[in-house]
């Protein structure tokens, strides 16, 4: 099965995708739904069944299985991308799936929108730009670190994919973090270089190369911070790293011969201290560092306000 084209029985002969909000009872359902909820249950009689919350971005929807619960619960796990079988009954005023077969599956980056929170700006566009600021960093060692950083394969399908933060979590109405959807990191990095360029030409004493630089890569530990499927998640250098550290890893490893210590070092300093003094004091060692800072919290705070509303205190 080709992971781009996706689970053909998940389709309609229209080659619409079944949607959850379209079931209706007594349908007979073969489709590709997220498991956000999977547990093993027993019934008064002793004998197992399982029951699954299934969801894409219509709705979500119950699912148990009474027949070979321990056999399909083996096929998948909690957060995975599933292709179901089953019929949608009526229980106690509410539909839900009576599920015959259940596996773990794939689907393509693209079809991860239908299941989780996505960007609705152009990804192809949004990367295409980020391209051109790219070409905008003149000193041709920052820029070539830049185009090694990018140039990596799994970099450019996770920078398109990445968030900001996690999403909110179930029984949140919104998230904690700004941009906190798929494709999320790219429009923030495009947002913040912007308006890294057009600072520069308001403060042309700027080193604008650095800053350009420093803006393109701030974020791009990011990459290397999440996992993706039904929902989420975190990877364990995420989680106990964080993105700043891998982002200085990945920049340490992308610089060129030639480029001078200095200078990679001061660029190492703008993405260590682009969050300010969050847990610890940090001290900007140059006007770069505290631009791309403001720069930074200046997209996430406005994003937020856009997202959540102001919280004026």
């Amino acid at each position: 099965m080709s992971a781009s084209a996706g689970p053909r029985g998940a389709l309609e002969q229209d080659g619409s995708r079944v949607q959850i909000a379209t079931l209706r009872e007594g349908e007979q359902v073969h489709a590709v739904f997220a498991c956000v909820r999977k547990e093993r249950q027993v019934s008064r009689n002793g004998a197992p069944y399982l029951t699954l919350e299934l969801r894409d971005g219509t709705g979500s929807i119950l699912a148990r299985a009474f027949r070979d619960a321990d056999l399909l619960s083996s096929r998948f796990e909690r957060g995975d991308i599933v292709l179901v079988d089953g019929r949608v009954q009526r229980f106690r005023g509410e539909l839900q799936i009576s599920l015959q077969r259940a596996e773990r599956t794939q689907v393509s980056d693209r079809a991860l929108a239908d299941f989780l929170p996505a960007s609705r700006l152009d990804l192809d566009e949004l990367e295409g730009f980020l391209e051109h600021l790219v070409r905008e960093v003149y000193d041709e060692r920052l820029r070539l670190l830049c185009e090694r950083v990018l140039a990596s394969e799994r970099v450019r399908r996770n920078l398109r994919l990445a968030p900001c933060g996690l999403p909110a979590e179930p029984g949140r109405r919104t998230a904690r973090h700004h941009h906190a959807y798929l494709g999320g990191l790219l429009e923030h990095t495009v947002a913040v270089a912007s308006m890294a360029v057009e600072l520069c030409t308001v403060h042309p004493r700027l080193d604008r190369d650095l800053l350009i630089c420093a803006a393109v890569l701030h974020d791009i530990g990011r990459t290397a911070e999440f996992t993706y499927g039904a929902e989420i998640g975190q990877t364990e250098e995420g989680r106990l790293l964080g993105h700043v550290e891998l982002g200085l890893r990945m920049i340490e490893a992308g610089a060129p011969e030639g480029l001078a210590p200095g200078r990679l070092l001061a660029l190492e300093h703008c993405v260590a201290a682009h969050h300010g003094a969050e847990g610890a004091q940090i001290r900007f060692a140059s006007a770069e560092a505290l631009a791309l800072h403001r720069l930074n919290a200046l997209d996430a705070g406005v994003k937020g306000a856009l997202e959540r509303g102001l919280a004026i205190k």
